[in-house]
């Protein structure tokens, strides 16, 4: 049997490059502040809050205001992306922020649209992807059909920048409360993403040590011995960054050895089949099997593309990679594992993966209603069921949809299931 093992090449696709300019966005000055009112609020702009408010559109839902701290479409997942000199994303082509059902161009279609600014290797994962194999896609190419999605569902018109504080919630309305802000609304998706997961608090005492950071802070210039922390695929970027700098990585995996593979949960669970053994929809599901298939299902991997390189580096004595190592303590001169060895370095740099954003800080904790981590969804409309006028889309909703639901592919079908109901309760209360 032959093994496919991708060239490490798709991993340079390049970046910024220019793309055909599209009619300049609204800009707000800063002081400006959005509507105090709305039938539909979003929170959060990034891929599922582009995707909710396309499909709104589609559905007829014209009042609504997008709330971002970044105030610009994915601008926030961008950030990240670009602070990792990540240049493809792991999601295939046939996953990505567009809308379920309608004619609109989908990302392929895009692509192909473009093939001039494309690569010749660029084209071939296209190519893949017309034949149903595998694919990655640029995010060059993902970025420029976000902001083709914006604009063509009028996302700019609609987007404030902004934090939101809190949401408080009545029998009919919601109150949107920011920094200078209040919008009413009639409902509120939360599209709020995840955040970087916290080092165990008995990894250091105290303030965070010089010398250490995570996974979304810049790597400070001059380190040359370098030591990685997760096992994930930031984790395989931070290693591959300092690599490509001439540098020296220790890479620290509790697991017992790297785990490569396309995606990072079992494809089945992009589908129908795979949701439905989370989904009570179609009959009870126990909340302890769902619970084990998370954990079962979330564990960090890396994309194929990494694995040649980085055998090369551990080769050649450039890349240490202590496997089954658990960590005691970390310093900014490297990190203690269990057992007592040391691993030294300049720097020390955590990607211990992410926490969805549940609602909680924003929702009051009896509305979230919160149990393991994972907020109490209607399962039929992704609803709070404490605080039925509000919804979440993204990962909160991964104990209802499957571990997919973090997933662009996983946005479509919760915006699938918000969208529609959303725009069935406007239709019900303008005939009243």
């Amino acid at each position: 049997m032959t093994r496919f093992v991708p060239h490490p090449r798709l991993l340079d696709s390049p970046r910024h490059r220019y793309w055909p300019a599209y009619p300049t966005p609204v800009t707000r000055n800063r002081q400006e502040l959005p509507p105090n009112s709305a039938e539909v609020v979003i929170v959060g702009a990034g891929p599922a809050g582009l995707a909710v408010a396309a499909a709104l559109w589609h559905v007829g839902v014209r009042d609504v205001v997008l709330v971002d701290r970044d105030g610009r479409p994915a601008g926030r997942f961008l950030e990240r992306i670009d602070l990792l000199d990540q240049r493809v994303l792991r999601s295939p082509y046939e996953h990505h922020p567009g809308v379920e059902g309608y004619r609109d161009c989908e990302l392929r279609d895009f692509a192909r649209m473009h093939w001039g600014l494309l690569t010749p290797v660029e084209r071939n994962e296209i190519r893949m992807s017309q034949a149903g194999h595998r694919s990655v896609v640029p995010v060059d190419v993902f970025a420029a059909y976000c902001q083709h999605t914006a604009e063509l569902h009028e996302v700019p018109h609609r987007l404030w920048r902004g934090v939101v504080r809190a949401l408080d919630v009545t029998e009919d309305r919601v109150t949107v409360r920011g920094d200078g802000f209040a919008i009413e609304a009639g409902q509120v998706v939360l599209c709020q993403g995840e955040e970087r997961r916290a080092a165990p608090a008995e990894w250091w005492s105290g303030a965070r040590p010089a010398g250490v950071g995570y996974w979304d802070e810049p790597v400070p210039d001059g380190v040359e011995a370098q030591v990685v922390v997760g096992a994930g695929l930031t984790a395989a970027h931070l290693v591959r960054n300092a690599l490509a700098a001439g540098g020296r990585v220790a890479w620290v995996l509790r697991a017992e050895s790297e785990r490569y593979q396309c995606s990072d949960v079992n494809a089945s669970f992009f589908r129908a089949e795979g949701r439905a053994r989370f989904d009570g929809r179609s009959g009870p599901v126990p909340w302890a099997d769902r619970l084990a298939l998370m954990a079962r299902e979330r564990r960090a991997s890396v994309m194929f593309e990494f694995r040649p390189s980085f055998e090369a580096a551990e080769g050649d004595g450039r890349l240490t990679v202590h496997r089954g190592a658990g960590v005691r303590s970390v310093s900014g001169g490297g990190v203690e594992l269990a057992g007592g060895r040391r691993v030294g370095g300049d720097h020390v740099s955590l990607a211990l993966g992410t926490v969805p954003s549940i609602g909680t800080g924003l929702l009051p904790d009896e509305l979230v209603g919160a149990r393991d981590g994972w907020p109490d969804l209607d399962e039929r409309t992704l609803a709070y069921r404490r605080a039925p006028g509000v919804f979440a889309a993204g990962a909160a909703a991964c104990m209802v949809l499957g571990p997919a639901a973090r997933n662009l592919d996983g946005h479509r079908v919760a915006t699938a299931r918000v969208a529609q109901t959303v725009a069935a309760r406007i239709r019900r209360v303008a005939h009243v």
